[in-house]
């Protein structure tokens, strides 16, 4: 029996289930269940058998299944069989494979991040190697998550690779064995000031919490003075909710609560409460987050501020206060679906109520429902959370963004490390050949477009339909423009050199070393090592004063 008639089938058989219920009896949204899924069955087999084209049954139901699912909150997705690996990446943080991240760049995608001790590592594979072939299958015009499929595998089995490598004159070919790959959730920790601490927690797989406090635990013996903790969940995009409460438990005692979970189906509802005993109740902590900081991280934040337990710091995160459950259809398939939003101790939901293009819209406090701290301290809803110390975000932008974004810094990373074998320690090495690096950008005609430039297109084409004669003053416009520009990598000079000491710490030392690098001068750390050492201003925000 061919997949197509299994599937009308199953979905017979499912309409007869329905027709049989008591509730079916043009009584109530079953029936219009029954009544849709029978005409949604009907469609698919007509379109698949008639349509003037060959389609590929699995790619309509694809689309239909993605439309249904985008009318709903951006986080509620089908998950097809072979999406399901990337998927244990984000809950167990290993996965079956070479341990290496790419990116199309042209044709071929191109090895931008290799894990340390991993199979790709151990290979000899190197960040810049353009995969051509993939057990004799060509990777030409494939992107990165079709190249990454082939190169997922059970542990044990082997995958050959045909490479072009930079400053190489003939293609290589390169034998690795997979192995279950794990990806450290808490990269780095260490000192960062005299007597202040720092942890990076980049996702909440499993042990998260166990590996910070371990961190904490670790620093406090290494240096028994320890005044502060610095926790950075600044990118931190979440993942386990489990590991959150536990993250929470590491500063408070047994038996507080952290976060509660409410939905449809009430049978369903949780509410959390730390379980252990803590490894410092007591030591003053600071946590960073950002606009990318979400889910598992705002539980995090957000319990830890109701509670006053820390001062959180940097930006307003992601607002993404959803629960999502795994729910199995058949096919190893799943869809990933939300279940119920969750709430912080002072009893608010921080998930975003407006989107935009799949993104959360800033809501006006004005517009947001109030509530209180355990010390009185005012904290709001509908959004993600508001730090209680708000710093500027300095993001890539301009020219800054168009280098990155066209891999002009990677590239040149890619010629410094051909003709470097090692570099400097993590703390000693500084890129200072600001002239080499200007000549290589010369060197690729180097050219990016300015929202300016965007916006003045739009007005040209305005001016044009309307009739009115500009262009004369759009052509000065665009002279001046043109002249700013030139000046434009010089200005950006500093964050400049910080993106390529970046990148070139990363070829040699890995995810850890770049952020240890990135403590280098980071404002953000400064300011929470600056707060650290002021323990009458650390007491006054946590009380409100």
């Amino acid at each position: 029996m061919s997949h197509k008639h299994k599937f009308l089938t199953l979905s017979l058989v499912t309409l007869s289930l329905f027709s049989l219920s008591p509730f079916s009896h043009g009584q109530g949204k079953y029936f219009d269940i029954a009544k849709n899924l029978e005409i949604f069955a009907n469609a698919y087999k007509e379109v698949n058998h008639s349509y003037v084209d060959e389609l590929d049954p699995s790619k309509v139901m694809r689309a239909g299944l993605d439309a249904m699912l985008g009318g709903l909150d951006p986080y509620t997705n089908y998950i097809s069989e072979t999406d399901i690996e990337g998927y244990r990446i984000q809950t167990d943080g290993k996965y079956n494979g070479i341990g290496a991240e790419g990116k199309q760049m042209g044709d071929y995608v191109v090895i931008t991040e290799i894990y340390e001790k991993s199979p790709a590592h151990k290979a000899g594979l190197k960040v810049g190697d353009a995969i051509l072939a993939v057990d004799g299958q060509s990777a030409k015009g494939k992107n990165e998550s079709q190249v990454l499929d082939f190169l997922r595998g059970f542990p044990g089995t082997k995958a050959d690779l045909q490479i072009r490598r930079p400053g190489e004159s003939k293609e290589l070919k390169i034998t690795l064995e997979r192995e279950e790959v794990e990806i450290p959730n808490v990269p780095h920790f260490g000192i960062v000031a005299e007597n202040i601490g720092y942890a990076n927690l980049t996702t909440y797989t499993r042990e998260a919490a166990a590996n910070v406090a371990k961190a904490l635990e670790d620093l406090k013996k290494k240096h028994p003075d320890l005044k502060g903790f610095i926790l950075d969940l600044r990118g931190n995009g979440g993942g386990l909710l489990n590991e959150a409460v536990n993250l929470v438990n590491v500063f408070v005692p047994r038996g507080e609560f952290v976060v509660s979970t409410k939905g449809k189906v009430a049978e369903w509802d949780n509410l959390f409460r730390t379980v252990n005993n803590p490894t410092d109740e007591n030591i003053a902590v600071v946590v960073l987050i950002d606009k990318w900081s979400a889910s598992a991280s705002e539980v995090t934040s957000g319990a830890l501020q109701d509670l006053d337990r820390a001062v959180i710091m940097g930006q307003r995160s992601y607002g993404k206060g959803l629960v999502q459950n795994m729910k199995d259809i058949g096919y190893n398939a799943k869809v990933k679906l939300t279940t119920a939003k969750y709430y912080s101790p002072s009893g608010r939901c921080i998930q975003a109520v407006r989107y935009k293009n799949g993104e959360p819209v800033d809501i006006p406090e004005s517009e947001r429902a109030q509530f209180k701290t355990r010390n009185g301290r005012l904290v709001y809803d509908g959004g993600g959370i508001k730090p209680d110390v708000v710093l500027p975000h300095d993001t890539a932008t301009g020219v800054v963004k168009a280098l990155l974004d066209q891999h002009i810094i990677f590239d040149y990373v890619t010629q410094f490390a051909l003709r470097h074998k090692s570099i400097d320690s993590v703390e000693v090495f500084s890129f200072t050949d600001w002239d080499d690096f200007s000549r290589f950008v010369q060197s690729k005609n180097f050219d990016y477009e300015t929202t300016t430039e965007k916006k003045l297109k739009e007005l040209t084409t305005i001016a044009a339909s309307e009739n009115l004669s500009l262009a004369t003053d759009i052509q000065a416009l665009e002279a001046k423009i043109k002249a700013e520009k030139k000046s434009e990598l010089a200005k950006n000079k500093a964050r400049i050199l910080h993106e390529i000491e970046q990148e070139i710490v990363g070829r040699y030392y890995f995810q850890r070393g770049k952020v240890r690098k990135n403590l280098k001068n980071d404002p953000e750390i400064e300011e929470a090592v600056k707060l650290l050492n002021d323990p009458e201003r650390y007491k006054a925000i946590l009380a409100g004063k």
